[in-house]
């Protein structure tokens, strides 16, 4: 018998309305509690992302107040003389506060050599009709530059200035109008350091300070152009150095000579505990503390108005009591501080943390006891490092909430499976339903056809009438 695809024609019933509404009374009910279900999850899932985030930037704030050595930046205040900048100054950590008088009262520098007068009339000059080898060395360093025959005084300058191994020469050439000049400078400074060039060929003696055969060359290092040492005064002591650097002529720091200083001027230098560094650090703890307070409340809490995602949440709970609960630990090695409200915190009615100054402000604190609030922090016993540990329990691989996580979108690829499953039951109610009604439409539609040939054959009979309507 064969299938009747849209139910009802033969029969003339309303079989696609009663197939339609079978399926959708099975199908709707279902549906929406997967709809429900995906809202729940989705939302919970958005919550536990929410929550995990506000956790993250605590965790990172944690960690840098878990270092001691960001309690112990040191930060310089210099004020320079009148005639301008003398030095600049990169204290360590290792550096005591302190305040120091520097003045600089030589720069080092490098040698300068130059060529005898009349030596060259231009830079087309050749240096050397066969070649050879100049050697130019200062201090430790050395090199090597091989000439060909008939190089120019052009081609030395640029053979100095181009050579990969050059260590710190410069070369240039200065045209006076009547002759050309080779003027060699070195980078390298300090007394002892003056430059010297040897060669391997009496033709390159002109542009040498030692002559091939020994004694003077035709460049030479006038007087005031000799490498020296940069010399310096801390408090009155002479500092000397071969270069403009000073490493450590103040324990832990390092003062560059930018200038000499003008008669009677000095620069004044005050090395100070970097307060604002911590304060700032301070600031971002009770800054991303109070974002995840207000983040657990926001997803936690009873509201008509919108779908909560953790209302009721144990682990929310234990969440929020543990973090009061490092909180308020009890702190050891960190001097008069037993707490962390003993530095100027607190903790509001809410929940929220706040700077106070009912027991004594944070800056009262960094004023009497700097070094013990590091250890507050960043302490073996630091609240830093409880907190970083704490939170990491929940957002590092494997943490609570990665669990939750993972969980939840576990959930979400049952639940698509769930709804495939579903819709597949729905198309093979839909088939076999309309397999009944098909096989009802044609057995009702041949008892009509039945019934038209009979009532066809009777009016056809001797005697027999139709009823007669009245007028």
């Amino acid at each position: 018998m064969p299938l009747i695809t849209s139910a009802g024609i033969g029969s003339g019933l309303d079989l696609e309305g009663i197939i339609s509404a079978s399926v959708e009374a099975e199908n709707t009910p279902k549906m929406l509690s997967f709809i429900n279900r995906e809202e729940r999850l989705q939302v919970e899932l958005s919550s536990i992302g929410a929550v995990k985030s506000a956790l993250s930037q605590l965790k990172e704030t944690m960690e840098k107040l878990s270092e001691p050595e960001n309690f112990n930046n040191r930060v310089a205040n210099i004020t320079q003389p009148a005639s301008g900048d003398v030095i600049s100054v990169s204290p360590s950590s290792d550096i005591t506060p302190g305040d120091f008088n520097v003045e600089v009262t030589q720069l080092a520098q490098g040698s300068r050599a130059m060529s005898t007068p009349g030596a060259f009339a231009d830079s087309s000059a050749v240096v050397s009709a066969s070649g050879g080898t100049l050697t130019f060395a200062a201090g430790t360093n050395s090199f090597d530059l091989t000439l060909d025959a008939g190089a120019t005084l052009s081609d030395l300058r640029d053979a100095i200035n181009g050579a990969e191994n050059n260590f710190g020469v410069t070369a240039n050439i200065i045209n006076t109008g009547t002759e050309a000049k080779l003027v060699l400078t070195s980078s390298e400074t300090g007394t002892g350091n003056d430059l010297v060039i040897t060669n391997d060929n009496a033709e390159l003696d002109a542009v040498s300070t030692v002559a091939n055969g020994g004694g003077a060359g035709g460049m030479s290092i006038a007087a005031g152009n000799e490498a020296q040492d940069a010399i310096i005064k801390v408090d009155g002591i002479d500092i000397v150095n071969d270069s403009n650097v000073f490493k450590d002529a103040v324990q832990g720091m390092t003062i560059t000579a930018k200038q000499v200083s003008e008669v009677g001027e000095s620069a004044k230098l005050n090395v100070a505990v970097d307060r604002e560094s911590v304060n700032e650090l301070i600031d971002k703890f009770i800054e991303n503390y109070n974002n995840l307070v207000g983040t657990i409340a926001y997803h936690t809490s009873y509201d008509e108005e919108r779908t909560v995602g953790l209302r009721g949440d144990a682990t929310m709970r234990s969440l929020g009591d543990q973090l009061v609960g490092a909180l308020s630990s009890t702190l050891t090695d960190a001097g008069p501080f037993t707490s962390i409200f003993d530095i100027g915190l607190s903790i509001d009615n809410d929940g929220y943390l706040e700077k106070s100054s009912l027991v004594r402000s944070l800056n009262d604190a960094m004023d009497t006891n700097y070094d013990d609030i590091g250890k507050a922090f960043a302490g073996d016993n630091g609240v830093a490092k409880k907190l970083d540990e704490l939170l990491g329990a929940f957002v590092d691989s494997g943490g609570i909430l990665k669990d939750r996580e993972q969980d939840l979108n576990n959930q979400l690829d049952d639940l698509e499976d769930d709804v495939a499953n579903h819709e597949y039951r729905m198309t093979e109610l839909e088939v076999r339903l309309r397999k009944q009604y098909s096989n009802l439409d044609v057995l009702l539609a041949q008892m009509q056809s039945t019934q038209q040939y009979l009532g066809a054959q009777l009016a056809s009979l001797p005697g027999f009438t139709s009823a007669k309507k009245s007028s």
